[in-house]
Order: structure tokens, then C-alpha cells, then sequence
């Protein structure tokens, strides 16, 4: 297949509860994507129910993609898909959804890490360099850098990812998924109508193992406070300060220990407000700078799938049928940068 770089790359994300299709253009600029997701009445998600779902809508999600942006087969140089990291399943329906795509289309298939891919949204969005990721998601908490020519995890969750961790909170108080962000409005309401409040009177355990993180002993922790009459917009507060206090700590670590300037943060829980606020005084601390993603580019998308395609079809770097199976358990630092 003769590889044209021009033209638009279409990116699909299936890794979880979102089925996402987007778009990279000729610069390899992310647009705007279709999403839809998977809505729990009760309960966490449940990998073949969502994979079902992610079947059902991918048609019309496409269909209402191209339509939008007035687009057909004929403006794409290539499709991508996540490979990895994610829920078997789910990974399975974009992965023969970008197959069927790109032999019908006659475009090159492009299988590409989800991880690497919140770095790379962020870089192209931002215009940071070479930045330390704070990488927060449902499904993972990491602590990134580029070393050699890959992206090194420095530090991770030892258990459960922090959004994993704060909507299983959120679920056992009654709070439909996703519960981040009903967690951040109950813990700024909580703050400013109790501003002497003191972290003390809702401690929590430290999350930070060396340069790792350990959620699972706050979780208990924090549902064990309801439990003994805690309201629970203090413990939704305190559960967020001692959090994302402790990823913030080991990011920093990680910014000394490789004596970069620059912290990027990714992943769901980068659309929280008050971590991002905590970044961002941690690095005017540091006499570096903090960026983060509009919200739209930190939770699981299409763009940022097709941006990082981009990246890989620059280097001619494409899958082929044979090696494009999923990679559920693919690691942050098994994919070549080869573009930077």
C-alpha cells in the first residue's frame, strides 16, 4: 500500500465506557469528536455490556462524524485505533471497526497505545516540549517522562486508578457514574461554606509509596468516615486534598529527579479544577509550568487517537492485519517514540 501523509487520520477510542471517533488533521491538529458512552444505572462498568454498546453505536457515530465536518473516504490518509491499554472487549469492537475501515476505505491501519496518546494531545494542544505526565484516569494513575526514546513511567498506582478509586466512592454513597465530578462539587460546596475546616478532622491514609501510589487504603478510609457520621461533602473534600496532594508529590519528585521544567497533565481527573490548581502552585514553586488539555482533549477521545496516528504514519510506522490484535495489558513504555 503506497502511503500518502496528507489528509485527515480518523482515530477511534474504545478502551472503556467511551466509544469515540475523531480527527487529526493534515498538521495532525485534533478536532472535535463524537462520543458516546456507557451509563450505569447501579453498578461499575461491565466490559461485554459495554462492548455491546460500543458495536450498536459505531456506525451512526461515524456517520455523524463525517457528516459534520462534510468529509468522505477519499479526505483520510489513514485510520487508528487504540490497541491498548484497556478492557479486552471494548478494545476488540474498535479494533475490527478500524480493520473494516481501512480496507474499505484503502487506507493504512494504525494501532496505537492510549497512554502515549494522552501525552501526545497534550503536546500537540499545549505546545509543551519534553513535560513530566501526571497521567489520572479510571482506569490508571501514572507518573510519565521520555528517557531513550520511550516514555518511562517513573511512578504508578500500586492498587486502583485514582478516578477508578474516587467513583467507587461515589457509587457506594449512592452517586451514579461517573462520580468525579458530583465528588468536586460536593467538596467545593463543602469548603466554602465551612472554610475552617481542617483536614485533620477527616484524615485519610498517605497514598504516596516512594515514588508509587496506593489508593485502595483511602478508599476504605474515606467510606469508613461516612459510616461514623462524617457529612459527606468533608470527606468528599478531604478524599480530593489528600489525593491528588499525594500525586502532585511524587509529579514534582519526578520533575527534580529528571530536571525537567514542564508537568502535563492527562486522563479524566486532569478536568478536575482543584487539581489543577494544585499543579499548577506546585510548579510556580519550582519555577516551571503547568499544562493542561481542555477537557474535551483529557477524557478518553478519538482526536487523541488520531493525532498520535498521525505521529506514527509520519514515520511510516503503520499495522498491519496480522500484528493489529488488542494489547490489553500494553505498557506505557513499550511503544518507540520516534517522532520526537
Amino acid at each position: 500500500m503506497e502511503i500518502n501523509r496528507e489528509g485527515y487520520i480518523l482515530g477511534i477510542e474504545s478502551t472503556a465506557h467511551t466509544f469515540s471517533i475523531g480527527l487529526a488533521d493534515s498538521n495532525g491538529y485534533p478536532l472535535d469528536s463524537v462520543s458516546v458512552a456507557v451509563r450505569p444505572l447501579k453498578g461499575g462498568i461491565h466490559p461485554r455490556e459495554a462492548a455491546d454498546h460500543h458495536a450498536e453505536k459505531a456506525a451512526d457515530v461515524l456517520q455523524k462524524l463525517l457528516k459534520s465536518n462534510k468529509l468522505e473516504s477519499k479526505n483520510f490518509a489513514g485510520v487508528a485505533f487504540s490497541q491498548g491499554p484497556g478492557l479486552g472487549p471494548c478494545l476488540r469492537i474498535g479494533a475490527s471497526v478500524a480493520r473494516t475501515i481501512s480496507q474499505k476505505w484503502d487506507v493504512p491501519l494504525i494501532g496505537v497505545n492510549h497512554c502515549v496518546a494522552h501525552i501526545e494531545v497534550g503536546r500537540k494542544t499545549c505546545g509543551c516540549d519534553d513535560p513530566v505526565l501526571l497521567y489520572v484516569s479510571g482506569g490508571n494513575t501514572q507518573i510519565i517522562a521520555k528517557m531513550d526514546g520511550r516514555y518511562r513511567v517513573l511512578g504508578e498506582t500500586l492498587d486502583i486508578g485514582i478516578g477508578n478509586m474516587l467513583d467507587k466512592f461515589a457509587r457506594e454513597q449512592g452517586i451514579p457514574f461517573p462520580g468525579g465530578p458530583k465528588i468536586e462539587s460536593l467538596a467545593k460546596e463543602w469548603i466554602e461554606n465551612n472554610p475552617e475546616s481542617k483536614l485533620a478532622d477527616y484524615s485519610l491514609p498517605y497514598a504516596v509509596q516512594g515514588m508509587d501510589l496506593a489508593f485502595s487504603g483511602v478508599l476504605n478510609a474515606a467510606c469508613n468516615l461516612i459510616k461514623r457520621g462524617a457529612p459527606l461533602g468533608a470527606v468528599c473534600w478531604s478524599i480530593q486534598e489528600h489525593t491528588f496532594a499525594a500525586c502532585v508529590e511524587v509529579a514534582e519528585r519526578a520533575l527534580a529527579h529528571t530536571s525537567k521544567n514542564e508537568l502535563l497533565l492527562g486522563g479524566g481527573v486532569a478536568c478536575n479544577s482543584r487539581l489543577r490548581n494544585m499543579s499548577e502552585v506546585m510548579a510556580l514553586e519550582r519555577n516551571a509550568k503547568s499544562f493542561v488539555p481542555e477537557r474535551k482533549f483529557c477524557v478518553d477521545n478519538g482526536s487523541m487517537i488520531a493525532v498520535l496516528g498521525k505521529l506514527h504514519l509520519k514515520h511510516d510506522d503503520i499495522t498491519d492485519i496480522s500484528n493489529s490484535s488488542v494489547l490489553q495489558y500494553l505498557r506505557t513504555d513499550q511503544t518507540p517514540i520516534l517522532w520526537t
